[in-house]
């Protein structure tokens, strides 16, 4: 379910990775090349983007298709930035409505972004939730699988964990207890991490720019990289890497 795109480099107008490619992400929303679950995106979409000295991000979200707001073309053609996550969501059945159940969530200095389901929804998952402190449990900022996988997430980056640690340890936690597809993208504007655990995933360095990591390539270059299944991304100054989450299985 859902598509999702971060990008970190130097400055970059997000119509250039989203709504310029052929394939990019503002037409993922009704025409997904790659998708294997679900086929139109078009219950909810956000932008989250950093500017420079700030490391608060800023977001623009909204419940609807993000072809049906005519205020994204303006920011995406005005705004710049070294740092961006935007994602179009295909809703999963008996979740929320609604702008907040959008992503990219955001606390802090962080934003991430959740491509998939996890099963049981929500009638089965008392032990994962039971993972989060009550007072945590309560700050869940809509009724979804995304929102639950944030917030186990969060927790972990707020108790002084790496990008790639928190990933990697929210994979397992909901593995643990539940089957699930858990393709995950988090930024803090500086350097990025995702998971890809049962959909697909793509990066594609651009020369002298930056990085893109998305659920499916925006063009036919033959720049871009399948990322394999069950694997954890990381992206920095220093360039990607990518190594094995683990040996449990996705969805």
């Amino acid at each position: 379910m859902c598509r999702h795109l971060a990008y970190l480099g130097a400055p970059v107008a997000p119509q250039e990775l989203l709504v310029e490619p052929p394939f990019g992400l503002y037409r993922q929303s009704w025409a997904p090349r790659a998708q294997q679950y679900g086929t139109v995106n078009a219950d909810g979409f956000g932008l989250g983007w950093y500017a420079d000295g700030d490391e608060v991000p800023a977001r623009h979200r909204r419940a609807g298709p993000v072809w049906a707001d005519a205020t994204f073309a303006d920011l995406a053609r005005v705004i710049r930035t070294r740092a961006l996550l935007a994602a179009v969501r295909s809703a999963t059945q008996g979740c929320a409505a609604g702008e907040e159940a959008a992503a990219p969530f955001a606390a802090e200095r962080w934003l991430f972004s959740h491509n998939g389901a996890v099963a049981g929804w929500p009638a089965k998952l008392d032990a994962l939730a039971g993972l989060l402190p009550p007072a945590e449990l309560l700050e869940l900022v809509s009724r979804t699988d995304s929102a639950l996988v944030w917030g186990l997430a969060l927790h972990r980056l707020r108790a002084g964990a790496g990008l790639g640690e928190a990933l990697a340890g929210t994979v397992a936690d909901v593995a643990a207890h539940t089957t699930a597809r858990l393709n995950l993208l988090l930024t803090d504007g500086r350097a990025l991490a995702a998971t890809a655990w049962g959909d697909t995933l793509h990066h594609r360095t651009l020369p002298g720019r930056g990085v893109v990591v998305a659920s499916e390539p925006y063009d036919d270059h033959p720049d871009w990289t399948a990322v394999p299944d069950g694997s954890l991304l990381l992206a920095g100054p220093d360039g990607v890497t990518v190594r094995p989450l683990g040996t449990v299985r996705p969805l």
